[in-house]
């Protein structure tokens, strides 16, 4: 068996063939840049496995968390802070599906319980907290650990524009492989040490580190606009405009980011929906405080 010189020295022997690509495995670092003198602010990587997908009636089972530094105005990672990961028994079965994929038993998790105090230490001081999927993450997390609900939050997966760099796909594994590594994916603390990996890569046509494109859409708020007393007849129109049926409000609704871009919306729909009437909209905005969280954001009422 060739040993890890070796193997590296032939890695790097088909990199200079084209008709080969070279996978590497994830070796988690403990610094990707030594103290420079500039200010830094703490980022916190998370991700969590849980025993399925419905936010209301499923648990945690592991979370896994990366503290680290890092330079707001580059996105430059700099130490890792701490690195932690705990198992949960969530009170309820694991599926043999959840076990397929996640690699978690029933028998890993009895009587394991992550250890609160550290998780709120971990977290504290954080300026942005980053998940791949942080519709997903956040309110599991925000249900187990409220003090997740202080904190500005960051998706990888929805706040970068990996379609527009060519990628073609959001998932973490395949953006891995794509910047030349790859890891054991579907375990929480692993999975956050793949992201912050891919957080400090340079995009392949803008070159911006990934973090830093993520950074610069934290400002923008969200706003989700209620077409309030819209005819029937116009149900086609919204929907092919990706309008989404509240069944409860009996309204369609859509959420866009960014001022302009709502600006936009509005015209839109006082010209093809409304027919040039001055009409009530209901708006609902959010921040990076409540982004990706099932509580509601900022009501406002506008006459367009």
């Amino acid at each position: 068996m060739l040993n890890d010189e070796q193997a590296e020295a032939l890695a790097e022997q088909l990199e200079t063939n084209p008709n080969y690509r070279v996978l590497r495995k994830l070796a988690p670092q403990s610094a990707f840049a030594k103290p420079d003198g500039r200010t830094l602010a703490k980022g916190v990587i998370v991700d969590t496995e849980t025993t399925g997908l419905n936010q209301d009636t499923d648990k945690i089972m592991e979370i896994g968390l990366v503290a680290f530094e890092y330079d707001p105005e580059t996105g430059q990672a700099y130490r890792v802070v701490e690195s932690f990961g705990a198992l949960e028994d969530p009170g309820m079965p694991i599926t043999p599906e959840i076990t397929e994929i996640t690699g978690i038993t029933n028998e890993m998790v009895t009587g394991q319980r992550i250890d609160d105090a550290r998780v709120a230490d971990l977290i504290s001081g954080a300026s942005i907290v980053i998940a791949h999927n942080a519709k997903f993450d956040r309110p599991f997390l925000e249900q187990r650990f409220p003090a997740f609900e202080k904190l500005p939050w960051g998706c990888s997966f929805a706040q970068v524009d990996w379609d527009g760099e060519g990628l073609g796909a959001r998932k973490l594994d395949y953006i891995a492989f794509q910047f030349g590594f790859f890891f054991d994916a579907h375990r929480a603390e692993t999975d956050c040490q793949a992201l912050l990996t891919i957080l400090q890569q340079d995009l392949p046509k803008s070159k911006v580190k990934v973090l830093k494109s993520l950074l610069d859409q934290l400002p923008q708020k969200d706003w989700t606009v209620f077409a309030l007393n819209s005819a029937f007849e116009t149900k086609d129109l919204l929907k092919a405009r990706s309008y989404y049926w509240d069944a409860a409000r009996k309204t369609w609704h859509r959420t866009l980011t960014g001022t302009e871009a709502i600006k936009e919306e509005v015209a839109w729909l006082k010209e093809s929906i409304y027919k040039g009437r001055s009409v009530k909209l209901e708006f609902e905005v959010r921040d990076a405080h409540l982004r990706y969280s099932k509580r509601p954001g900022m009501k406002v009422i506008k006459e367009v």
